[in-house]
């Protein structure tokens, strides 16, 4: 009885910051990166994911993290699905293959708009790809 009891209190304890999460606006979201998400599409074997939050008060964190490719920068971009844009965020390189949101990143209020909308998105670029090997849109 008492491992129910202490297990109940956890999971109250873990949907309270589930949705005082949400409450905050404060939401976690998956990206996955792709050569077929670049605009235009590139031919590639590199895939790339990661987690990126925008938080109510338009504060980003986050980091994404790519295989087959060494990639030479990363950035956050405001652009619509299928249209290329300029750069809102750079992204710091953390090891070969991880790029971090840099700490105190925050968006414009226009660009907090864009991201509601489902109009921006990070991507990683290389030699090979000096325009961008790998997308991925981010999602509201």
């Amino acid at each position: 009885m008492k491992h129910a009891r202490a297990f109940r209190y956890s999971a109250i304890l873990s949907l309270a910051a589930v949705l005082g999460g949400y409450a905050n606006g404060v939401i976690a979201k998956d990206v996955e990166l792709s050569g077929k998400q670049e605009v235009p599409p590139v031919t590639t074997s590199a895939s790339g994911k990661g987690e990126i939050t925008v938080a109510a008060d338009r504060t980003v964190t986050g980091s994404v993290k790519t295989t087959g490719v060494e990639g030479t920068a990363a950035h956050i971009h405001e652009g619509a699905r299928g249209k290329n844009g300029p750069v809102i965020i750079p992204l710091t390189k953390s090891g070969s293959d991880t790029w971090m949101v840099p700490p105190g990143a925050k968006l414009s209020d226009a660009q907090y708009d864009s991201y509601k909308a489902g109009s921006l998105y990070v991507n990683v670029h290389s030699a090979a790809n000096k325009g961008g090997e790998v997308r991925g849109q981010l999602a509201p």
